[in-house]
């Protein structure tokens, strides 16, 4: 699928626990897809609806951790 709708993020632990009940959460809302990708410089959600990766980036601003398209 493409990457349009993704973002990257360097996170593990706890924390990459809290992204991905982030995201399931945030795509159920939408009723859209998601999925995470492992990419060398971290891990990339990907969601197939834009408005589900721009609450998504809200969430990752909110909780502090680093984000970038991708």
């Amino acid at each position: 699928m493409a990457k349009e709708n993704c973002l990257i993020v360097r996170a593990a632990g706890r924390q990459l626990d809290l992204l991905r009940g982030e995201a399931s959460r945030i795509a159920k809302g939408a009723k859209a897809d998601w999925w995470i990708d492992h990419v060398e410089v971290g891990k990339r959600f990907c969601f197939e609806d834009a408005e589900a990766k721009e609450s998504f980036a809200l969430a990752c601003d909110s909780i502090g951790i680093p984000r970038r398209d991708g």
